[in-house]
């Protein structure tokens, strides 16, 4: 169990991480860096916000909170999608808390690592993880989308912004 209780640790550091930097992009942007795309072809922020939150709720909130699933992931990619800027805070910092919130779950009970969640539920829609998916496929399928997902958000600010502000404390 070492190796699994220090797995989770680490991934709720960069989740914890990962959120912290987020939300200061977030914060130094306006209503309208929000709903603005870089380009064309490109999701803005609240696109991304909005996909991040329903990834998660589809894949940990559904498990954690037994609630069903549902996702309109269509939606998440609209062209002109409309978020203000503390919806897409809300947003954020809900989608990491479920997220801390599944690996807390998960510190208290490592030996659930190896489990299927979502065996005896319908099937999953929308994702890259499937009924059969343990627990531990699962958090690392989720560190990967939400890190690319993220890194999007804060390159879009910092296209908006030109320089962003940091506090590293």
């Amino acid at each position: 169990m070492e190796v699994a209780l220090e797995l989770i640790e680490s991934m709720l550091v960069k989740f914890r991480s990962e959120k912290k930097w987020t939300l200061q992009a977030i914060e130094q942007l306006s209503e309208d860096d929000i709903i603005s795309s870089p380009s064309p072809e490109s999701n803005s922020i609240a696109n991304l916000v909005a996909h991040i939150s329903g990834a998660v709720h589809s894949r940990i909130e559904t498990i954690l909170l037994n609630i069903s699933d549902t996702r309109n992931r269509d939606k998440e990619f609209e062209k002109g999608l409309k978020m203000s800027k503390e919806q897409a805070i809300t947003k954020t910092r809900d989608s990491f808390d479920i997220l801390i919130k599944y690996l807390e779950h998960l510190k208290s009970t490592p030996e659930l690592l190896m489990s299927k969640p979502f065996l005896n539920l319908p099937p999953l829609t929308y994702s890259q993880v499937n009924n059969e998916t343990t627990a531990l496929n699962l958090i690392m399928a989720m560190f990967r989308e939400v890190h690319f997902h993220t890194g999007q958000i804060i390159f879009a600010a910092k296209i908006r912004k030109g320089q962003l502000v940091w506090n590293y404390d």
